[in-house]
């Protein structure tokens, strides 16, 4: 019997019934995680050059990096499992208004879009809303699996993107939390390569619960 076989052969004891896990749950998983790595990658490479160089030709790549970043997360808040559908929607609206904020950017200002992004405290509140979806699922991690990168990430984020809207925090600081956040990122999109997949799909029993008083609530 394959691994796949025996996960989806297997019948779990959920908190409102038992269930099995079906081969789509189980793609889905890996789908959600090839996500966060390609997010990772594309974040970690962004977060180099950004540090390193100011070189105008190599900043420009930041956008297509972004683009890149911003399509897989896009991919994961779709594949997540999340208990509270109204927390799944808020991330994803966070994710669209982002999006939209980018794509502003993008059409409206002369210089690249992270330059832009990184003089207008406006423009980068309006895109910060793509990492606060990013922190979210940062969150819905440390909460679930209580991992230490994503307990550091949590507010790592919101403290880098605020510091720098309110001017609280150095260049240098600003440089050690970027380095920080591309560093544990990848920490942890390497780490959920060797989740057991069961673990990311949860308890579905618990899903078709609060399907089913939504149900009833609509009727």
């Amino acid at each position: 019997m394959t691994e796949q076989q025996e996960l989806t052969s297997r019948v779990y004891q959920g908190q409102f019934g038992d269930f099995t896990i079906t081969s789509e749950d189980a793609k889905g998983v890996i789908v959600y995680r090839t996500g966060l790595m390609v997010a990772a990658l594309c974040f970690g490479v962004g977060a180099t050059l950004a540090l390193l160089s100011a070189d105008p030709a190599t900043v420009r790549w930041l956008t297509p990096l972004y683009l890149c970043f911003y399509l897989a997360l896009g991919v994961s808040l779709m594949t997540i499992h999340i208990y509270l559908a109204i927390l799944h929607r808020v991330l994803q609206l966070f994710w669209v208004v982002g999006g939209a904020a980018a794509i502003w950017l993008t059409l409206t200002s002369a210089e690249p879009m992270a330059i832009a992004a990184y003089k207008d405290p406006i423009a980068l509140f309006c895109l910060s809303f793509t990492f606060a979806a990013l922190a979210g699922i940062y969150f819905k991690e440390a909460f679930c699996f209580n991992r230490l990168e994503t307990k550091l990430l949590t507010p790592v984020v919101p403290v880098l993107i605020l510091g720098h809207l309110l001017g609280f925090l150095s260049p240098y600081g600003e440089k050690l939390l970027l380095a920080t956040w591309a560093v544990l990122f990848m920490v942890f999109a390497l780490r959920k390569t060797f989740q057991d997949i069961p673990a990311d799909i949860g308890d579905k029993s618990v899903f078709a619960y609060l399907k089913q008083q939504r149900s009833a609530k609509q009727a």
